[in-house]
């Protein structure tokens, strides 16, 4: 299953020019997807209409082959959405928060109280999970808020520069959980930092200024790169030719 944007237009303000104009975005169906693009891209803009929380002002935002759109609530249930700021309950553990989000999204009291516990082992969580979420740590909210989506049967996932403010090795673990969700369940992660673009990720998207500049496997992508470009920051040297910040050399 996947999600499209359809010719979609959104402003915040409508004295704004628009953030999107007719824009339209197929979230690919399996795999990792790594959408790329400096601060103000549109990024943000785009992922808050996948995940149904503000509405075009044309265009639709839809599952592909299904009437369903984003206002509908069933489209809603097959969607898990973690922002850059995961709404925990501080005074929840682990284990409830999750079994509560499970719950709103459809699932009885007592499967989500089971599948919480399953989903918060599959992100390595098991050991806190009766930990209030206040007394977790940025790293760990972040993958209390992917056992959130494996509690509910979530058909896609969308990240909303999930890794801002980690360290180097919680980056490095809540990377590695999500290429391991990614073999089962498609993910879209944005993000602003080429750091985030490891080997694993299946393909990788390029926005800038509402547009999409590169969408294609992440081969595809660091082919854009430099020949002289080191080994190690191909990626970088990609970015850089895309977004017309230094030539091909």
């Amino acid at each position: 299953m996947t999600l499209l944007l359809d010719r979609v237009t959104f402003r915040y303000h409508r004295w704004d020019r628009p953030v999107l104009s007719g824009f339209t975005y197929e979230v690919p169906g399996s795999g990792l997807t790594i959408l790329l693009g400096p601060n103000g891209a549109g990024k943000s803009t785009m992922m808050s209409l996948l995940a149904g929380t503000v509405e075009p002002l044309a265009g639709r935002v839809r599952l592909k082959d299904s009437a369903l759109t984003s206002v509908d609530r069933e489209y809603r249930r097959h969607v898990a959405w973690l922002p850059q700021r995961v709404p925990t309950s501080r005074q929840l553990t682990a284990r409830e928060y999750v079994a509560y989000v499970a719950w709103l999204k459809g699932e009885s009291r007592a499967r989500a109280w089971e599948r919480a516990e399953t989903a918060l082992d599959q992100v390595g969580l098991a050991e806190q999970s009766a930990r209030r979420t206040a007394k977790l740590s940025g790293g760990q909210l972040r993958r209390v808020g992917i056992a959130c989506a494996l509690a509910h049967d979530a058909r896609v996932i969308l990240l909303d520069e999930p890794t801002a403010g980690l360290d180097p090795h919680q980056r490095t673990v809540f990377r590695d959980v999500v290429r391991e969700v990614a073999g089962r369940i498609p993910v879209l992660m944005s993000t602003h930092d080429i750091a985030d673009l490891a080997d694993e990720a299946d393909t990788v998207s390029l926005m800038d200024q509402g547009r999409i500049l590169h969408h294609g496997e992440t081969h595809s992508f660091l082919d854009h790169a430099r020949p002289d470009a080191a080994p190690g920051r191909r990626a970088e040297s990609a970015y850089a030719v895309l977004m017309g910040l230094e030539g091909t050399g």
